[in-house]
């Protein structure tokens, strides 16, 4: 609530530089990444103690996962601490658009803590009920998107072009709400290997500060031919929030892991990504920019279609992440291709502001 205090101190003197969205961003992120490497340690210690064996591992995944029984998972409590703390330090507390994006990083977590809490304690792959958390989902997610939509239009925007949007009216308050599930379930879907969501998350984050920002000023807006948002800059305070709770658990989670994110930090992070594209109107920009989740869930939609039609697998094993695993790849190599992968699809992205 710093910005606050140095409104009403009339942001004299050095509270000047809190006015700026540029610097809150470069001090949310340091802030964020400072409480996540200070509290990172006793929350491994922490879960460790209180779970155990740790995260079940897969009999029939690859034979290399064995090694990793008894590490911890629900890590991602650490990235939504040090995530919340440096938000509500630096954010302008008048945002609607930060408030119902924290509000659905906030209910995924939850929802995915119960999942996790539930798998550990029955020591089962399982979790809650598929239907079940689909609905607890939805009812978060529809409460932020008519927050969200109800500050903006309802057009749909398509990038490469200008001025080109589809009127989706009062149906876009239901896409909202199933792009931020879609997009959570992602990538959740995405976190099967050391590193290997956590990073694109980041990637995904620092491309979609730079989006917000862009998109909450009209002058760029009206040089780059985008969709003006009121107040849609804050968003990247939110951005920065995620590259820093996100680079303190890396440090933790890069091979071998010490902690597992767990779905209480996957499906929390990808719901965030999800919310903070509809804020800014960029929707399928983040498809583009997110294509790495998209894929791995395009995967496991393919396996499971084509084996219950024929009987046969697309892919040796899903997502695909683990197919490539068994033809050969290291875990490694696999996570450092896939960020690669991840950066290009983000270049791609950012390309779209100006392929007009």
């Amino acid at each position: 609530m710093l910005y606050l205090l140095a409104e009403w101190l009339g942001f004299e003197g050095p509270l000047n530089l809190v006015r700026y969205q540029t610097f809150r961003f470069g001090a949310t992120l340091m802030t964020a990444l400072i409480i996540g490497m200070i509290i990172g340690p006793r929350f491994i210690n922490m879960l460790r103690v209180r779970q155990g064996k740790g995260q079940p591992i897969r009999e029939d995944g690859p034979q290399s996962h064995l090694a990793k029984r008894g590490t911890p998972t629900m890590g991602g409590l650490m990235v939504l601490v040090a995530l919340t703390l440096s938000l509500l330090l630096w954010m302008d507390p008048r945002s609607p658009f930060v408030w119902a994006c924290l509000a659905v990083t906030m209910g995924f977590g939850i929802i995915g803590f119960l999942d996790d809490y539930d798998k550990v304690t029955k020591a089962s792959h399982a979790g809650l009920s598929g239907k079940v958390r689909l609905l607890m989902e939805f009812i978060v997610a529809g409460i932020a998107s008519y927050i969200i939509v109800s500050q903006i239009s309802t057009d749909l925007y398509i990038p490469f072009f200008s001025d080109v949007q589809i009127p989706l009216g009062p149906a876009y308050y239901v896409f909202a709400a199933v792009f931020i599930v879609g997009f959570g379930n992602a990538v959740n879907l995405t976190d099967g290997l050391d590193g290997l969501a956590i990073m694109p998350v980041i990637i995904a984050a620092g491309t979609f500060a730079i989006i917000a920002y862009l998109v909450g000023r009209t002058d760029f807006t009206q040089y780059l031919g985008i969709p003006y948002v009121e107040g849609a800059g804050e968003l990247a305070i939110f951005c920065a929030a995620i590259m820093g709770a996100g680079l303190a658990f890396l440090w933790f989670n890069a091979p071998p892991a010490a902690v597992f994110m767990g779905d209480t930090g996957s499906l929390a992070l990808g719901g965030a990504l999800g919310a903070i594209a509809v804020a800014a109107h960029h929707e399928v920009v983040l498809l583009i920019v997110g294509g790495l989740f998209v894929v791995e869930t395009a995967s496991v939609i393919i396996q499971v279609f084509w084996f219950k039609r024929t009987g046969k697998r697309v892919f040796r094993m899903a997502p695909i992440h683990h197919h490539f695993e068994q033809l050969g790849w290291s875990e490694s190599k696999v996570v450092i291709r896939f960020w690669i992968i991840a950066i290009v699809l983000a270049l791609v992205g950012l390309s779209t502001l100006k392929l007009r």
